[in-house]
């Protein structure tokens, strides 16, 4: 689900210009406005360019693209990475996992680990695992998100604080190259940040789509993670910095096998 040139342009030319006409781009690139819409409603389903009339515009930074758009984003690569970090945990262990859609490839590729204890904020992760041998699913309380099934607030955080997992499992939407893992909503940030602090072994999960975007709270940076699953390689900025934090890289590749990179015994 790479850009093609054309969209990469149109891109680069809302960025630059603030604003792009539907018109003006069929003009340029000798197409039809129904190619130049369908470029359009591509990159702001991508969360990339918000529409405006008669075109569109970079897509506000404050504001996430709709949760049932974004499960339809690079599932493909979801779904690697989702195997990718259930390998790395193992049966009999408990873990916390966030809200996200990519999380939520996690659940479905632990479904059949045996004697794990999740806790969870996302009432998608317990649908997913309901029926799995998982020894115990609890849901915390708190305000439920409608539009995501996410569960978020300060009584999930003081749930949270009950507990010591073994590993939390947390997704995001934005990443900086220099290892800053970022979110839009504050009070799905606190949840997340008390999934961390909470647990003995954080995994990070999140596709190369994350690096163009941006968001504007900050979940945690680098050292706050011990692992980072991801479907391609990094920068090479991104991966110094993963180094001196100690976080080992894993790509996730079309085959079933992981490449790893800055392991530590």
């Amino acid at each position: 689900m790479n850009l093609t040139d054309r969209q990469s342009d149109i891109l680069a030319a809302a960025r630059g210009q603030g604003r792009v006409l539907v018109d003006n781009l069929a003009s340029s690139f000798a197409v039809t406005p129904q190619t130049i819409r369908r470029d359009l409603n591509e990159l702001c389903l991508r969360g990339l360019l918000a529409r405006v009339h008669g075109g569109a515009m970079p897509a506000n930074s404050v504001s996430n693209v709709g949760y049932e758009d974004r499960r339809h984003l690079f599932t493909a690569e979801k779904a690697l990475i989702g195997a990718a970090a259930a390998a790395q945990i193992s049966e009999n262990s408990s873990l916390a996992i966030n809200i996200g859609t990519t999380t939520e490839q996690v659940a479905r590729a632990l479904y059949r680990h045996r004697d794990l204890v999740v806790i969870t904020n996302n009432i998608n992760v317990v649908n997913i695992l309901t029926g799995s041998p998982a020894k115990e699913l609890i849901l915390t309380g708190g305000v439920v998100r409608q539009s995501d099934g996410g569960i978020v607030g300060d009584a999930a955080v003081e749930f949270i604080r009950q507990f010591r997992v073994d590993c939390a499992v947390i997704g995001a939407s934005s990443m900086d190259q220099d290892g800053a893992v970022l979110d839009y909503d504050y009070r799905e940030v606190l949840v997340a940040r008390a999934m961390i602090a909470n647990a003995r072994r954080v995994i990070l999960v999140a596709d190369h789509q994350k690096f163009e975007r941006s968001a504007p709270v900050r979940i945690c940076d680098l050292s706050d993670i011990d692992m980072f699953v991801t479907d391609r390689q990094p920068a090479a900025q991104f991966i110094e910095a993963c180094a001196t934090n100690e976080v080992e890289i894993v790509v996730a590749e079309e085959a079933g096998s992981f490449a790893t990179e800055n392991e530590h015994d």
